[in-house]
């Protein structure tokens, strides 16, 4: 046996010359192209804060001749990457461009999905940019000072640079599946201590809760609640019939007062938190049955990119008509949740709202942070999604007028 290592392997073979290959133009931009997407990928897993030892692949088909490399790459299932959205839910199109994404799921559980080009009338690039639905659960509990004024009432809500409202940036994200939906909301968080630590500890984060503006310790209810992957609302007092006799508070909107005190009331009220999506009213009879004193304050939450909840407690309401002349998102919860403090009773009316919600298509129950309530609603919660009851955000089920 010789020792030259370069000797060809069995006695007397002959070397077999390899032709030379040039590489080929359409050889040289798939492999261009390769190196751009994966130079792409790396750049957009970095600035999203994704663990180095997750693997994502962000789909730009740059051309026909990389398309079937664009469809290899699967986006990895939320099963990977428990703390993180899915990759579908980071990418936005601009309206000069479009891909199609079809998703499929493999036999592990696995989702992959495929983006391929749509056609497109503009011939410019293709623009992949992060999308705004919800906020960062990482970040839940810090506000973004680009959607904050600063005021002599603290930092107020208002619309971003771009355009981004507060009631979208601050919402709970849902799944946009079909089938009945329902938001719940719990208010009066901040008044009582023990009360307000037990709804955040017992509820999910499904459950939209409504901080009082009058209550105590309101930032830090704020950010437990928000961390807990809860939306949140501000609720403001309002003037009830026999007011002053019921009378909320020192921040109540009054009828008889004028534009500029109102506003400088709400102002107040709305200043002592953040990251909240909107608000609903506290009371407020008499108010809200008078358009001349409501319209000033909604169209300032309409000009603040925020949403306005009305508890339905008062017929002669006239929030919804202004609401659609103001383009502000709005809606009516269907049914009080608690008007008697009974476990059975509660159950029953959370079993009429989940009636309403399956044949409307969805439905807003609204309630106070009472131990009865909070302990009932958490034992039909466990049941109800078992019967295909998505509970969402409250933000998701209000109209937005469609001219906005």
């Amino acid at each position: 046996m010789g020792t030259d290592l370069r000797a060809p392997l069995g006695p007397g073979r002959p070397k077999k010359a390899r032709p030379r290959r040039g590489l080929s133009v359409g050889g040289c931009l798939l492999g261009l192209a390769a190196a751009a997407l994966l130079g792409v990928s790396f750049y957009l897993m970095r600035a999203s804060g994704v663990p180095d030892k997750a693997r994502v692949a962000v789909t730009v088909p740059l051309t026909s001749s990389v398309d079937g490399l664009a469809k290899s790459l699967p986006e990895p299932s939320q099963s990977a990457l428990p703390d993180e959205p899915p990759l579908s839910s980071l990418l936005r199109s601009g309206r000069t461009a479009g891909v199609n994404a079809k998703p499929a799921q493999l036999e592990d559980g696995t989702v992959v999905t495929t983006f391929s080009p749509r056609p497109r009338d503009g011939s410019g690039p293709l623009l992949v940019e992060g999308a705004r639905i919800g906020q960062d659960p990482r970040l839940a509990a810090l506000p973004n000072d680009d959607l904050l004024e600063e005021t002599r009432f603290g930092r107020l809500p208002v619309k971003g640079p771009d355009g981004l409202r507060p009631m979208d940036h601050y919402a709970r994200p849902w799944s946009g599946a079909r089938g009945p939906r329902i938001a719940i909301v719990i208010g009066g968080l901040g008044l009582s201590q023990t009360g307000t630590q037990k709804a955040i500890r017992v509820l999910p984060g499904s459950v939209t809760f409504a901080l009082a503006a009058s209550g105590n310790s309101l930032q830090r209810w704020m950010q437990e609640a928000r961390r807990s992957d809860h939306e949140i609302l501000l609720q403001i007092p309002m003037e009830p019939f026999d007011y002053p006799a019921n009378d909320p508070g020192p921040l109540t909107l009054v009828s008889g007062s004028s534009s500029a005190q109102n506003l400088s009331r709400l102002h107040e009220a709305m200043g002592r938190i953040t990251n909240y999506t909107g608000v609903v009213n506290f009371l407020g009879g008499r108010y809200l049955a008078d358009p001349q004193a409501l319209q000033p304050v909604l169209a300032d939450l309409a000009r603040r990119g925020l949403l306005f909840l009305d508890d339905g407690s008062s017929a002669q309401s006239k929030s919804g008509d202004l609401a659609r002349t103001l383009s502000l998102p709005h809606g009516f919860a269907d049914l009080t949740l608690d008007t008697s403090l009974s476990r059975q009773a509660i159950l029953k009316k959370l079993d009429d709202l989940e009636r309403i919600a399956q044949r409307q298509g969805s439905a807003i129950g609204i309630g106070s942070a009472f131990d009865e309530t909070v302990d009932a609603v958490a034992e039909w919660l466990k049941q109800a999604q078992g019967r295909g009851v998505e509970i969402v955000g409250v933000s998701a089920l209000l109209a937005v007028p469609e001219h906005q």
